[in-house]
């Protein structure tokens, strides 16, 4: 492999170079990639969801005061987990941290889950990035922040005992984007019917401050379901076969083999690609599948992909590792894209077409000469080839030529050279 494959990891499948990175990388870049798949690097500390659950129900009543406390909470560790990705020597592992979160999101945007959204990431995402998918959608669908972002907390059969007393019922939020967001996708082959049945397997799935996760057998709605033609008993276990079931679908495994390749590869990428992931997906194998991608000659093609916001802020903070990472939130806020906020549970969208509108184009170059602006002044043509190495284009590289060094920078952040993925 050669120095550009070595800048196509980095940017590709990392989280972009530190100056210095490419030299190292060139003489391996796909086992470079490889090694960081063995283990789960463990990430930023914060508080336990448990823990948080009890500290929320301490300052129940007190809206101001729930208020005040969780955006605290959540301005340090979205901080951490930014300065994280800036700082971490495993950028693919934390890359699929970043997608994982994605794929499955919850978001702050709702106030019961401002406090909880960096425990989601480090309790229910991060430990299961590189096992099974079963064991990756059990994890996020049992945790606090994903019952209460969902409102299955509440969910309650109404033929339960205490359905029957209160005279409540079902919460279709979780089990329907479980089906089409988190498993088969929208095109997956489930209908109405199925959504009831996992909404009514997933009655009394809940929490408890002190507890984190508990199951409510007084909220469970009685009797075998259901789902997709197999029967499935009542009670957690009857759940938890369900779910499993549903990772193991084959639906789900093309539904997430596209969402990686989209995410890795291209926006659009071919057949014959997602087949061969699918194939190495099998039950949700997601080591395999990264690493059978990383096997894939489209996967070391030109860049294609536009990084988003949040990749644009850890690229450009990676690529100026001495300087101050205090700005790191307010950047991403700046951009439209803060950490663990995205606009629905589909995620923050994931191609070109959503981050290239005109308003966005100008806010990342006015963001990029900032950015520059605060920078110690590097000399812009050998620190763009300590970054781009042979993407540095005609263009870009006439231009540092023409200017001074603080509006080179500029210009290398801006350039389509650093600004692609």
């Amino acid at each position: 492999m050669s120095l550009q494959d070595a800048a196509t990891a980095t940017a590709r499948f990392g989280l972009g170079p530190v100056p210095g990175d490419l030299e190292h990388v060139a003489h391996d870049p796909r086992r470079w990639l490889l090694r960081q798949l063995r283990g789960v690097e463990e990430g930023p500390r914060g508080a336990h969801s448990r823990d948080l659950l009890t500290e929320a129900s301490e300052l129940r009543g007190d809206s101001k005061a729930v208020n005040s406390w969780g955006r605290a909470i959540l301005k340090e560790q979205s901080q951490l987990a930014l300065e994280f990705s800036v700082a971490t020597k495993r950028p693919l592992q934390e890359r699929l941290v970043r997608f994982w979160s994605n794929a499955l999101a919850v978001s702050a945007q709702r106030k019961e889950v401002v406090a909880l959204a960096g425990s989601y990431e480090r309790e229910a995402i991060r430990p299961n990035i590189a096992g099974r998918f079963e064991d990756l959608l059990l994890a996020t669908t049992r945790h606090p922040a994903m019952q209460l972002y969902l409102d299955n907390h509440r969910s309650t059969g109404p033929d339960s005992r205490r359905g029957r007393r209160r005279g409540i019922g079902l919460n279709e939020n979780l089990a329907r984007e479980v089906l089409e967001l988190h498993t088969l996708g929208v095109d997956g082959g489930y209908g109405q019917a199925d959504v009831e049945a996992l909404a009514a397997l997933l009655t009394g799935w809940g929490l408890r401050a002190g507890v984190g996760f508990e199951f409510d057998a007084d909220r469970h709605q009685p009797g075998d379901k259901v789902l997709l033609g197999q029967r499935f008993s009542e009670g957690e276990d009857g759940c938890i076969d369900a779910l499993r079931m549903l990772a193991r679908h084959p639906s789900t495994a093309r539904n997430h083999c596209r969402r990686l390749a989209v995410h890795l590869v291209d926006d659009d990428p071919a057949l014959e690609l997602v087949d061969r992931l699918v194939a190495a997906w099998g039950e949700g194998d997601l080591t395999g599948v990264i690493e059978a991608l990383l096997h894939e000659p489209a996967a070391w093609q030109p860049l294609r992909k536009v990084r988003s916001p949040q990749e644009l802020v850890i690229a450009t903070a990676r690529a100026l590792p001495d300087e101050s990472t205090t700005l790191l939130r307010a950047s991403v806020q700046s951009l439209r894209q803060p950490l663990w906020s995205p606009p629905s549970p589909a995620g923050w969208p994931d191609r070109a077409v959503d981050h290239t509108g005109p308003d966005a184009v100008l806010s990342r170059v006015q963001w990029c000469q900032r950015a520059a602006a605060r920078a110690e002044p590097r000399e812009a043509s050998a620190w763009a080839r300590s970054l781009l190495g042979p993407l540095v284009g005609r263009g870009l590289d006439s231009a540092l030529t023409r200017n001074d060094d603080k509006t080179g920078m500029a210009l290398v952040l801006a350039s389509p050279e650093f600004q692609r993925r």
